[in-house]
């Protein structure tokens, strides 16, 4: 009776898991059987480890690879350093909180295309930063800020977006710390940051974790805040996996699905990176 009181939790979600591990399971397999087929000018598919040689000897690859990974680890961690005091803040409701959380959630109801177009004007030239720029007399004359090289405007525009999934994801389980214990480690001669070190970061490490490693595999795989506002001269892994497939004919689906591994092997690889970082720091804050 006790096994199939244990059983029953695990089998109701089945149907909710299921879905997701066959579409997961589809989709990988998919990626990788075609990063290891090659397909000749005659048509003939066949086994080979020419796609991976061809894209590991562009240039470009490398490049692409860590620019993702550079934009995905401070998309990441801004956005979690900035979400996070702001959920200490509005751990306790008072006058106006609502109206604070709201504002803090609107940018996930602006698609990220709209966003990075209102950034590229906000920006640009003739656009308002650089007119209020030079109308207060701060710069004699507009400034390049759009498409910058050090792909500042990306990690701005990332950071904007996932800041408030961030604050989602962290305000749950700040707000479930109790008050009790809080107040036993106050009484116990913990200050403020005592607490913080001791008491709240443990308590919040799984979503600490969970929020870095959401954020980072979605701004390392991100395409169109790159394609609107990024560097002209740099790709990301998602853009250079586009080229390879449109520039390269029959072997395009091929090179592409190589960028494809190696973009999920990123971000498998940076989400466990990320994850303990934070377990380390936050065991390290709590001595």
């Amino acid at each position: 009776m006790s096994t199939r009181r244990t059983a029953v939790p695990y089998l109701l979600l089945i149907p909710g898991l299921a879905p997701i591990v066959l579409l997961m399971t589809f989709v990988i397999g998919m990626a990788v059987s075609q990063s290891v087929t090659w397909t000749e000018v005659s048509g003939q598919i066949s086994l080979s480890s020419e796609a991976w040689y061809t894209v590991f000897a562009d240039e470009q690859f490398a490049r692409a690879f860590l620019y993702s990974a550079r934009i995905g680890t401070l998309g990441a961690l801004l956005s979690v350093a900035l979400a996070y005091p702001v959920a200490l803040w509005l751990r306790r409701p008072f006058a106006g909180s609502d109206l604070v959380s709201a504002l803090i959630k609107a940018p996930i109801l602006v698609h990220g295309l709209v966003a990075a177009f209102l950034y590229v004007n906000f920006v640009s030239f003739q656009g308002f930063l650089n007119v209020a720029l030079v109308g207060l007399g701060l710069a004699a004359r507009p400034l390049r800020m759009q498409n910058d090289p050090y792909a500042i405007g990306v990690v701005v525009l990332q950071v904007w977006k996932n800041m408030p999934l961030a604050f989602l994801i962290l305000s749950g389980s700040v707000r479930a710390i109790s008050d009790d214990v809080l107040n036993a480690a106050r009484d116990l001669g913990a200050g403020p940051f005592g607490r913080l070190r001791r008491v709240v970061l443990p308590l919040t490490l799984r979503s600490l974790q969970a929020a870095l490693i959401i954020i980072f595999i979605g701004a390392a795989g991100d395409y169109t805040f790159q394609a609107v506002a990024g560097p002209t001269n740099l790709n990301s892994m998602a853009q250079f996996m586009v080229r390879m497939e449109t520039d390269n004919g029959l072997q395009g689906v091929s090179l592409a699905s190589v960028v494809a591994v190696t973009l999920m092997a990123l971000s498998l690889a940076g989400s466990i990176l990320l994850a303990g970082l934070m377990q380390l720091l936050v065991k390290r804050a709590g001595r």
